[in-house]
């Protein structure tokens, strides 16, 4: 009985020093300004082209609705991002990153309630991946202006992020 105790205590141990780690791993990265530029123009491009295919494909007056909010809401964001690169002579992505043009290109040829499930599951894990930059950018960021801009934005990130959750169901509930 006491060999089983210590095995179940040393697996609990061995279990909490894994989490431990995985989640000093999931940490937000700090990441140049020059790379903060280029990933958070890349990733506003894509919000903004997502959220007009959504806004065409989806099914769901809920998801079109939250879709024009994107659009809207990273529409602004951009350009006051392109304002600041611009001013610190950073250069801004052209265009969307590989990986948000390959899920855009899948996104375009689904509709309805197809297209809906993977346009909040591609909403959630890019907010995901944005409050994190963002995050790291206002706490790491080297550049005045970008520091000024990610925290200024993050707050939005974070209301986005809470928005797909519930549209997801994720986290808390649809009516709120």
């Amino acid at each position: 009985m006491k060999r089983l105790m210590w095995c179940a205590g040393f697996a609990l141990a061995a279990a909490s020093v894994t989490s431990m780690t995985a989640r000093a791993d999931d940490a937000p990265k700090p990441v140049s300004d020059e790379d903060f530029v280029m990933k958070a123009s890349a990733a506003g491009m894509a919000e903004v082209n997502f959220g007009k295919l959504a806004v065409e494909q989806s099914s769901s007056a809920e998801v079109k609705k939250f879709a024009q909010h994107m659009v809207d809401d990273h529409s602004k964001a951009n350009a006051e991002l392109l304002k600041v690169a611009d001013k610190d002579k950073i250069t801004p992505a052209e265009k969307m990153d590989a990986k948000h043009q390959q899920m855009f290109t899948k996104l375009a040829g689904l509709k309805g309630a197809e297209f809906d499930r993977e346009y909040i599951a591609s909403q959630l894990a890019d907010h995901k991946e944005a409050v994190a930059l963002f995050k790291s950018e206002s706490n790491h960021g080297n550049n005045d202006d970008l520091k000024a801009f990610a925290t200024k934005t993050l707050p939005t990130l974070e209301h986005h992020l809470k928005m797909v959750e519930n549209i997801s169901g994720e986290k808390g509930s649809k009516d709120k």
